[in-house]
């Protein structure tokens, strides 16, 4: 199993930047990637970012490329997701999620096993 935690959401204002941290433990010597959803009530949850475990390859939704920014820390098992620019539209709740299978898609929720609780974004105009 591998618990997954978000922090860092706020309310801020249109254009500013924003950082969300989530933190990995568990079982986490087999991940093979951990990734960045968001959802708006009554909306499906949509993909954002993700990065692979291994080589750090990472993945964006065509709304935040260029803007949002996915690293990881390999050692404290921690992934962030810096936000930059941040609009209206940004407004959610972001869910960190991991996974440990094998030749699956990152930017598909329904291949991670683990989610955080979630942490609300919301950006005003």
């Amino acid at each position: 199993q591998v618990q997954v935690r978000e922090s860092g959401g706020s309310l801020v204002q249109v254009g500013e930047s924003l950082r969300l941290t989530c933190a990995a433990s568990g079982a986490t010597s087999g991940l093979i990637g951990m990734g960045w959803f968001r959802q708006d009530p009554g909306k499906e949850r949509e993909f954002v970012a993700a990065i692979r475990w291994a080589d750090g390859n990472v993945y964006y939704a065509d709304s935040v490329k260029g803007r949002f920014a996915i690293s990881r820390d390999s050692a404290e098992k921690t992934v962030d997701l810096l936000m930059y620019n941040l609009r209206p539209a940004d407004t959610a709740v972001y869910y960190c999620a991991a996974t440990r299978q094998w030749f699956t898609s990152l930017i598909t929720a329904g291949s991670y096993a683990y989610w955080g609780q979630g942490t609300q974004v919301t950006v005003s105009s």
